[in-house]
């Protein structure tokens, strides 16, 4: 019996190290070394060096000086990060879409979009399509007193073309550059 639980325990106290503390102390060193930012949570801060959300999570901005994220199943939380799992035919899922879409329609500018009535699969995405931030930009500009060509070259500005995938703009460093933009 000896001769089979020693060494039983004896590989199970070397494998737990290994893969419980040697290998995620290497991985963060690496990291750390590789991609200090984004190891440390792709923090954003301000002009005073302010922590003011991360680049990867959606940001709740309410009042109409600022563009709004897509809505969150999980209300920004990062710990109730999810989706709604409302199937299409879920009457709540329609009448929230609906209410939301009365909420944010502008007269003349047709529908609103469909990225800022859903939620994503996280129910964090940071980013929205172009077409959905522009909508927006009429009811910012009038919050603000800013002109609309001035927040449309902003947007271009903040506009990401990922190698892979549909161009986009992360919100948080839009409001970032909105804020600099009337100090």
């Amino acid at each position: 019996m000896k001769t089979f639980v020693r060494p039983a325990l004896s590989l199970l106290v070397l494998m737990t190290a290994i893969t419980g503390v040697l290998y995620p102390l290497a991985v963060t060193a690496i990291a750390q070394v590789a991609f200090p930012a984004q190891a440390n949570g792709s923090l954003v801060r301000d002009a005073q060096g302010q922590v003011r959300g991360s680049a990867l999570i959606a940001q709740d901005f309410e009042g109409d000086g600022w563009f709004h994220s897509r809505p969150s199943a999980g209300n920004y939380a990062t710990v109730a990060s999810s989706a709604s799992n409302l199937a299409p035919s879920n009457p709540a899922l329609a009448e929230r879409i609906k209410a939301e879409a009365a909420t944010l329609y502008q007269p003349g500018q047709g529908p609103v979009p469909q990225a800022l009535l859903t939620t994503s699969g996280s129910g964090l995405d940071p980013h929205l399509p172009p077409q959905a931030v522009a909508y927006q930009i009429p009811r910012v500009a009038a919050a603000r007193q800013v002109p609309v060509a001035r927040l449309q070259a902003l947007l271009e500005e903040a506009t990401l073309h990922p190698l892979i995938g549909p161009p986009v703009v992360n919100v948080l460093a839009l409001n970032q550059a909105l804020d600099t933009l009337a100090h």
